[in-house]
């Protein structure tokens, strides 16, 4: 097997590999830190779409991350960067929060109940029926069915909250149309974080903690994959999967130095 070429740019996960129930894990300030140093390009991965990049600034910096708002890649931005390729300028029907909303302004797209090309389903706290009603009736009528991720569960500290993955399959079931996914594990969300950073898959790496997301993403968008060992998967899981990370790792303060 060929050598891999040197990693110049780095993407990594937020929960799991760089906070944990939002506590710094440690080593992760001082990977960012060398990261800033280094002038390589880097992105900071999160499936969850309810806050913008500048929110999530402002919550990493007060846990002592100093990442830049630009630095910043969610699956909200990503399912935006999708809906701009594919019908610039289009109407869609939102349900999340502020982070989903902002990206498809941010667009020019116009967030409708009237005939949207979209019905687009993003992370809430406050998912309601009445809004789960008439997506269902619009979905129907013909809109198409977008999700910003495919994650069931969320965490939180009292335990898993349903997140979107399970929200989707609900509509699905009452409307028979399965949603694309822009999140992870899809490898348009890798792709797209490249490109924003000007990067290419050959010479980056992801970081991660879930194999069934982070993993599977970095690998099919054609990058070196790293498993830490400090979020949801455990080492005995790895060998479940019909694929392998790069390398598994105890935690981010074991790759400081591959920087």
């Amino acid at each position: 097997m060929a050598d891999r070429k040197p990693i110049e740019s780095w993407l990594t996960d937020m929960d799991g590999v760089l906070i944990h129930e939002g506590v710094p894990i440690p080593g992760a300030d001082a990977f960012i830190k060398k990261l800033r140093e280094s002038g390589k390009p880097f992105l900071v991965l999160t499936n969850n779409s309810i806050y913008t990049p500048r929110d999530l600034h402002a919550r990493l910096n007060r846990m002592g991350l100093e990442v830049p708002i630009e630095n910043i890649w969610t699956s909200a931005l990503a399912t935006a960067k999708f809906l701009d390729d594919q019908r610039p300028g289009g109407s869609a029907y939102v349900i999340g929060e502020a982070g989903l909303t902002t990206a498809l302004h941010d667009i020019g797209y116009i967030l409708t109940d009237h005939e949207p090309d979209y019905v687009v389903l993003g992370e809430t706290r406050t998912y309601s029926f009445e809004a789960m009603t008439k997506a269902v009736r619009l979905i129907n009528d013909g809109a198409r069915f977008i999700a910003t991720n495919p994650d069931e569960t969320g965490p939180s500290t009292e335990g898993p909250l349903p997140a979107t993955g399970a929200v989707a399959a609900l509509i699905t079931k009452a409307t028979g149309k399965q949603p694309y996914f822009a999140g992870k594990p899809n490898p348009l969300m890798m792709r797209t974080g490249l490109n924003a950073i000007g990067a290419h898959s050959e010479t980056s790496a992801m970081i991660g903690d879930r194999m069934d997301t982070d993993v599977l993403a970095g690998i099919e968008a054609g990058m070196q994959t790293f498993l830490v060992l400090t979020g949801l998967t455990r080492p005995e899981q790895v060998e479940n999967f019909p694929y392998r990370p790069s390398q598994v790792v105890d935690s981010i303060a074991d790759l400081v130095e591959r920087i």
